[in-house]
């Protein structure tokens, strides 16, 4: 597609919610669009942080065309949120409108394009109409995500998440009414919607039933073809475009040389193992498992006798684990070239959405143990709809044994185990899914410039509802 050729800049204002896992894929994001705006060099993104993320955030490159402009802290330090994550919340809620708003006011750059804000924060879009600024919410999670809280009515209609749910054999039940969406399992629903954290859940529920009517056009990071049946069933509703610009992790890094990254503390581990031989850990940057689930997880590892490199932040002292170079344990890493790494032969993971995406673009089989949110409807995906990965955690969330941790991960590290040599061939075709989506004229790519050559038409004399551009879009 041939890009608007305009010596005209394209000015946007991104705000992404302060967290790791919403920061992440909104950055790659603005790269990516930088890199369509080539070689015109005709946009300029400034990204609005929080002063912690600002710091966090300085020693990685960017591109020339983005810069980061900080507002004060919304709690005074950043581990307040673990002891209080509701407060945390509230508080973005709260404290980050009016300073985003004195902030936009002292900017010295032209009139902005459009603001390219995290979903979640529902006030950016009052922020755009008292400034006649168009918005663009960024769906940080699954379209799948977003289409059960989008159908929450209908859960109600049909009697489910009115109480808190109790029994193995409530989480049986099937919700096969959701358009777009497959059979789905009461267990593989996110448990806020059971009735666990009422106040968040209000909170989405707000900013879903906004986006269709107040903003200009919604993004999806999410891969077209592996949720093609609810990203058409959600387009054929609403009355704003949707872009799916692809899963926004940073897969263009697999070609940069490593020798002075981090990465060289652990790639010489890496080498020395054989092919499809390492278990890959991680459960994310906040782990919300009891400390005694954690000894467990590391003695079935023991016990497993598996090859493995797990990423955790915790003392691991008391594990005595790695000692015989069967293992690594670190406390970070560059996920998704570890995860493309050819020792690799499996990723244990809490389904976050970054992390599933990271997944099925490496092209390994997974190992489900969701732990919160849109993990659980992330797991499913998984195991059921793409047919990647198995289960390890327990449909009702109870304690898992060593034995049974130590049972399943030798099995599944076993390549001449009949059903993981399927799930390896389904998640080879997987990643070759990703790759073709990813790639020059793939559906990802063709979103990310559709969407590119509509906003370099916005200014707020002048704007475009973002209506009947289907001659734009490939799906």
């Amino acid at each position: 597609m041939d890009l608007i050729k305009s010596t005209k800049k394209c000015n946007i204002i991104a705000i992404p919610y302060p967290g790791r896992g919403h920061i992440n894929p909104l950055m790659n994001f603005c790269k990516q669009l930088i890199s369509t705006a080539q070689p015109n060099n005709n946009i300029q993104i400034t990204v609005v942080v929080t002063e912690e993320w600002q710091e966090l955030l300085s020693p990685d490159p960017v591109p020339e065309t983005m810069r980061f402009v900080a507002i004060p802290n919304v709690l005074p330090l950043e581990g307040s949120r673990g002891k209080s994550f509701q407060a945390f919340v509230e508080a973005i809620l709260t404290k980050m409108e009016p300073a985003v708003d004195s902030l936009l006011d002292r900017l010295e750059i032209p009139d902005p394009s459009i603001i390219l804000s995290d979903a979640y924060l529902r006030w950016a879009l009052k922020i755009g109409r008292r400034r006649n600024i168009p918005v663009a919410p960024f769906w940080t999670v699954s379209a799948t995500m977003y289409s059960i809280f989008h159908h929450f009515d209908l859960l109600l209609q049909n009697g489910h998440f009115q109480a808190i749910p109790t029994g193995a054999e409530w989480g049986e039940k099937v919700v096969d009414y959701i358009p777009g969406l497959a059979p789905i399992c009461l267990a593989d629903f996110p448990p806020q919607i059971h009735g666990a954290g009422p106040e968040i859940l209000a909170v989405t529920l707000d900013v879903i039933k906004s986006i269709p009517v107040e903003a200009k056009c919604l993004l999806f990071t999410s891969y077209y073809e592996l949720e093609s049946s609810a990203i058409d069933a959600l387009k054929a509703k609403f009355p704003i475009p949707i872009y799916t610009i692809g899963p926004a992790i940073p897969y263009w890094t697999l070609k940069e040389d490593n020798s002075s990254s981090d990465v060289v503390d652990y790639s010489g581990w890496l080498n020395s193992q054989p092919k499809s031989s390492v278990l890959y850990i991680s459960f994310g940057t906040y782990i919300s498992v009891s400390s005694l689930q954690i000894d467990e997880i590391a003695a079935g590892i023991v016990d497993s006798g598996v090859r493995f490199f797990w990423v955790i932040r915790e003392d691991v002292s008391r594990w005595e684990m790695g000692k015989d170079n069967r293992g690594l344990i670190v406390p970070w890493c560059d996920q998704i070239k570890v995860l493309c790494h050819p020792s690799i032969g499996g990723f244990w993971s809490h389904c976050g959405w970054n992390s599933t995406k990271e997944g099925a673009f490496s092209g390994v089989p997974m190992l489900t143990f969701p732990l919160k949110w849109d993990q659980y409807p992330n797991s499913k995906h998984i195991v059921e709809d793409w047919k990647m990965g198995q289960r390890l955690k327990k449909s009702d969330g109870s304690f898992v044994s060593r034995e049974e941790i130590s049972g399943v991960l030798r099995k599944f590290m076993d390549l001449d185990w009949d059903e993981g040599k399927e799930m390896r061939r389904r998640a080879q075709e997987v990643k070759e899914i990703c790759r073709r989506a990813i790639a020059e004229g793939g559906s990802s790519q063709l979103q990310i410039e559709a969407f590119f050559t509509e906003i370099h038409g916005f200014s707020p004399q002048n704007q475009l509802a973002m209506r009947g551009v289907d001659h734009l879009l490939l799906y």
